[in-house]
């Protein structure tokens, strides 16, 4: 699910060249710059670092700007979330369904921040989490199913809502590349009542919400942002393998790219995720010592539609 808030920016820009130095990062730490060395005008960081500071873009918790490998410049924001949300936290609606637990996301104890940490919790980027343990464990033969296998094969079909033959077409890849076809929309905030996510967490079975919603589109064809399609993804790894895709993914690489996965939450520092996103993007992996191909890695990340 995106994140209520403006959470947590991280600007991010890469060079063409591969950068310079020993190799001694991401493992080691990083390195830091100026911007000025990097061809970065420092006074315009400095005038969007007062906008943040002074709540023109409200409920920024940082902002880390990263070129060739390099922090160049990092800010962080503090705000009294408890004070911020005091009313909401205890007010039953489309965020907070469940007042207990972690999916009330007007509960400072754990969203943004867990429990009083600073790690923070993400949402969105616990999408490419997911989609990269999928290619890790297909790298790894674990994961035994083809892209191409029917989502159907791993439900009862009877008890399937609104079973036609779109839905019967849909593949993994099609979860994976969130093109499901399913009738999903995430594209309203997330506190109107029509928002699918929000409609999602207020049931108690996330994954039969998602599959028994009725088919808009035939799958393969349209790209919807889908927090329901991640839920698929996970259903269908346990299916597959037999284990849960989050402690899999504790067990394979959370602690190489210092991941926090717990009761269902990713949680990391802002340092921690730089190092997972440069890795990710520049398809460096090995460096951290986990095993995932580039096709895989690409499958993971490419959205296969022009309309994505």
């Amino acid at each position: 699910m995106k994140y209520v808030f403006s959470a947590l920016i991280f600007l991010v820009s890469w060079a063409l060249s591969p950068a310079s130095g020993t190799d001694d990062w991401p493992t080691k730490g990083w390195r830091k710059a100026t911007p000025e060395s990097m061809g970065i005008d420092e006074a315009m960081l400095s005038a969007f670092d007062a906008d943040l500071a002074s709540g023109k873009y409200p409920l920024v918790d940082s902002m880390t700007v990263i070129r060739c490998g390099e922090v160049v410049y990092q800010r962080k924001y503090s705000h009294d979330y408890g004070k911020v949300f005091a009313k909401e936290a205890h007010e039953k609606g489309p965020l907070n369904a469940h007042l207990a637990g972690p999916y009330n996301y007007f509960d400072p104890a754990w969203p943004p921040y867990y429990h009083g940490t600073d790690e923070h919790s993400m949402q969105s980027v616990s999408k490419s989490v997911t989609s990269a343990t999928l290619g890790i464990a297909i790298t790894r033969k674990d994961f035994k199913g083809s892209l191409e296998t029917p989502v159907l094969k791993y439900f009862n079909n009877s008890t399937v809502k609104n079973l036609d033959e779109r839905k019967r077409r849909m593949t993994i890849r099609d979860v994976l590349t969130m093109s499901t076809g399913l009738d999903w929309n995430e594209d309203v905030a997330y506190n109107d009542p029509k928002n699918a996510a929000s409609l999602m967490e207020a049931t108690d079975d996330w994954v039969q919400f998602v599959i028994d919603l009725p088919m808009a589109h035939d799958p393969g064809t349209v790209f919807a942002y889908s927090s329901g399609a991640t839920e698929l993804l996970a259903y269908i790894f346990q299916k597959d393998t037999g284990q849960d895709i989050e402690e899999y993914a504790k067990n394979t690489c959370s602690h190489r790219l210092a991941l926090n996965i717990t009761t269902g939450n990713l949680l990391q520092k802002d340092c921690q995720i730089r190092r997972a996103g440069f890795s990710y993007g520049r398809k460096t992996w090995q460096k951290l010592d986990i095993c995932i191909s580039t096709t895989e890695c690409g499958a993971a990340s490419r959205s296969y539609r022009q309309t994505g």
